[in-house]
C-alpha cells in the first residue's frame, strides 16, 4: 500500500495527461502530491522529507506553469529534484553520518553488509553521478521532444533506467550480506 501511495502521483499525472493534455496534468500532480505528503502525515504522525520538497518544487514550478501557460516550468521538475538528490549525495559524503547511498542500502540489509566505508563513498558518488546524468537527460529530453515523449521518459524512462542501475548495485551488495543462516566453512 506504501508504495502505491509512493508512485500515485506520477500515475496520475501520467494518466490525466493522456486523457487533458500537460495543464489538467500539473494541477492533478500537485493535488496528488500535496495530498500525498498530508496523507502520509495523518498515517505516521510526521511529514516525509521528501515529499514536503516535492511537493514545494511542484507546486512553485506547476503553478508557474499553470500561471503562465508555459509547460517548460512543469518540464524543469524533475531536473530541479534530481538536481538536489546529486547534490545531497554528494554532500552525504562530507555531512552526516553516512553516505546516503549506504542509508538507502543498508535498510534493505537488516544483518549489516560487509563494505567497507571507501566503497560505500565510492557507491553514493556513483549515486551522485547517476542522478546528475538523469537531470541533465531530462532537460535534453524536455528542449528536444514533444511533451508526450518527455512525459513517456519522465514516468517510465528514469524510473526503468534507475531500476537498471540499481539492480547489479543490489545484487554486488546482497553477495557482501552478514548472513546469520549460513554456517562457517559451508
Amino acid at each position: 500500500m506504501n508504495q502505491l501511495l509512493e508512485w500515485l502521483p506520477l500515475l496520475l499525472f501520467f494518466a490525466v495527461f493522456k486523457l487533458r493534455g500537460i495543464y489538467f496534468a500539473t494541477g492533478a500532480l500537485m493535488a496528488a502530491l500535496a495530498a500525498q505528503a498530508l496523507l502520509y502525515r495523518l498515517r505516521n504522525g510526521h511529514f516525509k522529507k521528501v515529499h514536503l520538497i516535492t511537493t514545494a518544487v511542484a507546486l512553485v514550478l506547476g503553478g508557474l506553469t499553470l500561471g503562465l501557460r508555459d509547460q517548460r516550468f512543469i518540464e524543469w521538475k524533475p531536473t530541479v529534484l534530481l538536481g538536489l538528490a546529486a547534490a545531497a549525495f554528494l554532500g552525504s559524503t562530507w555531512v552526516g553520518r553516512r553516505p546516503l547511498a549506504r542509508a538507502m542500502f543498508e535498510g534493505a540489509f537488516p544483518d549489516g553488509l560487509a563494505v567497507s566505508a571507501r566503497a560505500w563513498r565510492a557507491l553514493n558518488a556513483l549515486w551522485a553521478a547517476w542522478f546528475a546524468l538523469l537531470a541533465a537527460a531530462n532537460v535534453y529530453v524536455a528542449q528536444h521532444y514533444p511533451a508526450s515523449v518527455w512525459v513517456d521518459f519522465k514516468v517510465f524512462g528514469v524510473s526503468i533506467a534507475t531500476f537498471a542501475f540499481m539492480l547489479p548495485q543490489a545484487f554486488w551488495l546482497a553477495s557482501r550480506a552478514n548472513r546469520t543462516d549460513v554456517q562457517p566453512g559451508a
